[in-house]
């Protein structure tokens, strides 16, 4: 029953309702992600909320989903519009499930950053890609996005 857990959550994503995409989720859930890095206490419930409501384009497709007992994986494609650059991005993501119940405790998911940062905010990141710059200045700019929109 997870499986359908992660199906709920990919087409809530797609059709932009935060609100279900939150309710995927424990309320004292942790996220991680090359964008945002480590999202405790629930926070992952508004950076959904949040990435919903702004992404007008937004579209998700859930291509693989698998569940055995308390853990599961995902693999899943965002295509966007990022909002900052107006640039296109096409994301293919890895995640990574442990379930309390039916609800998600833990989601880890994995993406290239620089093949992300590449589309997201063009050629400029190309050399910046090949320091840990990178992700610190990505990390500091989604996460000050999220405490904006969290307050």
């Amino acid at each position: 029953m997870s499986e359908e857990t992660i199906r709920r959550l990919y087409a809530a994503l797609d059709t932009h309702d935060g609100e279900a995409a939150a309710a995927c989720y424990t309320d004292d859930a942790l996220f991680e992600d090359p964008a945002f890095g480590r999202l405790e206490d629930g926070a992952v419930k508004d950076m959904w909320r949040m990435l919903t409501a702004r992404a007008d384009d937004l579209e998700v497709v859930l291509d693989e989903a698998h569940s055995e007992g308390d853990t599961g994986r995902a693999h899943w494609t965002a295509t966007y519009t990022y909002t900052q650059t107006g640039r296109p991005v096409v994301n293919r993501i890895e995640a990574r499930f442990r379930f309390a119940g039916e609800l998600i405790a833990e989601q880890v998911d994995s993406f290239s950053l620089r093949h992300w940062a590449r589309q997201a905010i063009g050629p400029r990141t190309v050399l910046l890609g090949l320091t840990p710059l990178l992700g610190v200045a990505v990390r500091k700019q989604a996460r000050g996005r999220l405490d904006q929109f969290r307050s």
